[in-house]
């Protein structure tokens, strides 16, 4: 059986958990549930200090077991929001890639996994195709779609193939009041394990939670990466970028980043993102476009600037007023705002890929989600131009295989055409495209269900000019006041 490493005296600090605890009490407890049962393992990796810490406890643990009684597998994974520092990405990359090899050479029943958002869930998908503003406290829709679904699909799939799972975390009970009192709500009487908050047949182990962020960095510098990582680099990069770890993150109780930690280079939860600015300042200057980008993102959410890049009306059509105001709630992005949005960002795209080191150029943007972008402006959005196409090949000097309509197809032309005939009839442009795109998308169907009760809710939209409904609302206020 190996030897364990055995962790070295340090400079006296605060209590830590290895004035009590032995690494060889800690792995044992790893190797004694790891044999309990066949549930087998998945380990969160988002390549931060807590997670890497984890997963060194966990495969050291297993290096001290048997080939025999290495009977379950341990999927390692790491969550790809498609929106991750460059950086970061190339770290995590680099490093799951070790993990493989390693755990291959060693006999270790070790995946490693990377999961990503579906195409309908991605963050360009969301912003510029469906025109989301961008993420804040108060409306924080990136985290489950990008993080928390990607994660919880690969689990359940676990679940539907063995039945149960354990889900190793890296979370610690010293981050937060709050994060404790959450663990200790879900743990099971008399187990190490937790009921995951929501995921069914789902089982939560964390192996450092009584570590403290000092125990933490004490164990990295103290005993070397199994998979042949140098966890000094860990301790730059952590220097560099001035920030804290973004776990990966599956449920609503796991704590997302917002407060300048590895993650989105996108993140406009934040005031200013000091992390890519400290990435930069530290060398990376190739980077700061991306700065740039979301410092623009971040200005959409200045009230004063709302109306300019936003539509009066909800997502919905209707129109909702701030409480006692006839000011208008802010909906999604406007429809050229977005084409602007994406002109940029591929615009971003070429100049950072040609400033990036050496086999380094990050891809910001993918194919599919051009595809997803362009069928959501063309049946949802009116964009009977059909954008995409002509942004992309204009920026990035290429084609894609675009999908064409069987049904009739409506192009430029056509558009400025119904223009002038809805301005000589004083009929709203995009009322009519959207009747006419919603008979489109029922043509050649047998049975026309529900047709009308979606023509119906076109017609019950809000359809008059922002001036005409805001007067209206400031009569309204005008009657009620005393």
């Amino acid at each position: 059986m190996p030897e364990l490493p055995i962790l070295q005296e340090s400079v006296p600090r605060q209590p830590s958990i290895f004035d009590s605890r032995s690494l060889a009490d800690i792995y044992r407890e790893v190797q004694e549930l790891y044999l309990a049962d066949n549930r087998p393992w998945v380990v969160g990796y988002s390549g931060g200090k807590d997670s890497t810490c984890a997963l060194q406890v966990i495969w050291l643990a297993l290096t001290g077991l048997e080939s025999s009684q290495l009977r379950k597998p341990v999927y390692v994974i790491s969550s790809d929001t498609l929106v991750e520092t460059p950086v970061i990405v190339r770290y995590i990359d680099t490093t799951l890639q070790r993990i493989r090899e390693a755990a291959k050479q060693r006999g270790l029943p070790i995946e490693a996994h990377k999961v990503q958002p579906i195409v309908q869930d991605t963050f360009w998908v969301n912003l510029i195709g469906r025109g989301y503003p961008a993420p804040s406290n108060k409306f924080r829709w990136c985290t489950d779609r990008l993080k928390i679904a990607p994660a919880d699909r690969f689990i359940m799939e676990r679940v539907a193939e063995f039945g149960e799972v354990v889900l190793v975390l890296g979370v610690r009970s010293a981050e937060s009041a709050t994060r404790a009192q959450v663990m200790s709500f879900h743990r099971i009487a008399g187990s190490r394990l937790s009921r995951h908050s929501s995921l069914p047949n789902a089982f939560v182990y964390p192996p450092i939670e009584s570590f403290s962020v000092d125990d933490v960095w004490t164990y990295l510098l103290q005993v070397k990466s199994p998979w042949g990582n140098d966890n000094r680099d860990l301790v730059a990069m952590y220097r560099n970028a001035q920030a804290g770890e973004c776990p990966l993150v599956v449920d609503t109780t796991t704590p997302s980043c917002g407060n300048s930690r590895f993650g989105c280079w996108v993140c406009t939860v934040v005031t200013k993102d000091k992390t890519m600015q400290s990435i930069i300042d530290s060398g990376e200057e190739w980077l700061e476009p991306l700065l740039d980008f979301r410092d623009l993102l971040a200005e959409t959410q200045d009230p004063a600037k709302k109306r300019q890049y936003r539509d009066y009306r909800r997502k919905t059509g209707q129109v909702s007023f701030i409480r006692g105001t006839s000011t208008p709630v802010p909906g999604p992005y406007k429809l050229e705002f977005c084409k602007e949005l994406l002109r940029r960002l591929l615009t971003i795209q070429v100049r950072i890929q040609e400033a990036a080191p050496p086999g380094e150029a990050p891809i910001l943007i993918h194919d599919s989600e051009f595809h997803e972008i362009r069928r959501i402006w063309q049946m949802e959005r009116g964009d009977w131009e059909d954008s995409v196409p002509a942004i992309v090949r204009s920026v990035l000097q290429r084609d894609l295989d675009w999908v064409r309509d069987d049904q009739a197809v409506f192009g430029a032309e056509d558009a400025e055409v119904l223009k002038e005939v809805c301005l000589e009839h004083e009929v709203p442009v995009h009322l009519v495209t959207q009747l006419i795109d919603v008979e489109r998308s029922v043509h050649g169907f047998k049975r026309r269900y529900q047709v009308h009760r979606r023509l119906e809710a076109v017609l019950s939209q809000e359809w008059r000019s922002e001036a005409d409904v805001v007067a209206e609302r400031e009569e309204l206020l005008d009657e009620q006041r005393p």
